[in-house]
């Protein structure tokens, strides 16, 4: 591939140079040794082509491992973690720890880049999340307080534009600040599609731990190339999107009825996925169209 001329090498490229894409990954994409490293030159290669990736990471995993440490349960409603004063605590910790190596591993690739908190200088700002309705052990409803639990409400798309159009990639985690200047904490893949709306994004990217959707878990044969949102809809109802891919399926839609042009899942364990998937078109995940 690199013996080729570029235009041959990567034919979206003029498509995409001096765009924003957004790239959302957790820990578990690129958890294997070298794959952070490896992401970092992905982004470095992306980023001297001209292309302008904004990055979101969670953190979910990790949160969950460091509660348990100190003895704490880890609860969620809906996909969403109850957040506590203690939790959110914890999260912010957890998630600076995490933004630090990132943006460490993306200078030593050569990328100028810089950690950013949701809440800096309003770049995430929310409202509190509502109670939640679930059903309890006895099928009667009851709500469900999320405590610190934010729903975006704008993006600063201005703070970012001007770190990017300086050369420098944004890392970002989700902790917004809401209208009485508290912090909140805020679904990674979520936080991922405002962003991305805000920029007027032609791509966002959602790196997961597994190919993309999958008709049978076990299998990676069983991969979907591509999907409307109305299909989504069917899966999720036949329970073949469950658990933490259906908060994934559902950014996707966000973004896409906001207005981003294209929206992908794949797996972050093949060592070319990610900057084929992004400058050739392949298509090796998971592709999710607005229909």
């Amino acid at each position: 591939m690199d013996k080729l001329p570029i235009k041959e090498s990567f034919p979206r490229l003029e498509e995409l140079r001096n765009n924003h894409i957004v790239i959302k990954f957790g820990g578990n994409a690129i958890s294997g040794e070298g794959e952070l490293q490896r992401f970092a030159k992905d982004v470095a290669m992306m980023r001297s082509l001209g292309v302008l990736p904004v990055l979101v990471h969670g953190g979910g995993p990790e949160i969950t491992r460091e509660m348990k440490l100190r003895g704490m349960e880890a609860r969620k409603v809906s996909g969403l973690r109850i957040t506590d004063t203690q939790t959110l605590e914890i999260a912010e910790y957890v998630l600076g720890r995490i933004n630090r190596e990132i943006v460490k591993a993306l200078k030593g690739a050569g990328v100028d880049s810089m950690g950013i908190p949701g809440y800096k200088g309003g770049l995430l700002h929310c409202k509190r999340k509502d109670p939640v309705l679930v059903y309890d052990e006895d099928g009667n409803l009851a709500t469900i307080d999320l405590g610190h639990v934010g729903d975006v409400e704008s993006v600063d798309a201005k703070q970012l534009r001007y770190m990017t159009l300086s050369g420098i990639v944004p890392v970002i985690y989700p902790i917004g600040i809401d209208y009485e200047g508290g912090h909140v904490n805020v679904n990674a893949d979520t936080a991922a599609a405002h962003i991305a709306a805000a920029l007027q994004c032609e791509e966002m990217i959602l790196i997961t731990d597994v190919p993309g959707i999958l008709t049978d878990v076990n299998d990676a044969a069983s991969l979907i190339k591509e999907v409307s949102i109305k299909q989504v809809e069917d899966l999720i109802e036949g329970g073949i999107v469950m658990g933490g891919m259906v908060p994934k399926v559902e950014a996707c839609r966000l973004a896409l009825e906001k207005g981003v042009r294209s929206t992908h899942m794949l797996g972050g364990k093949d060592a070319e996925h990610l900057l084929r998937q992004i400058l050739d078109g392949s298509h090796r995940g998971t592709k999710i169209v607005n229909g």
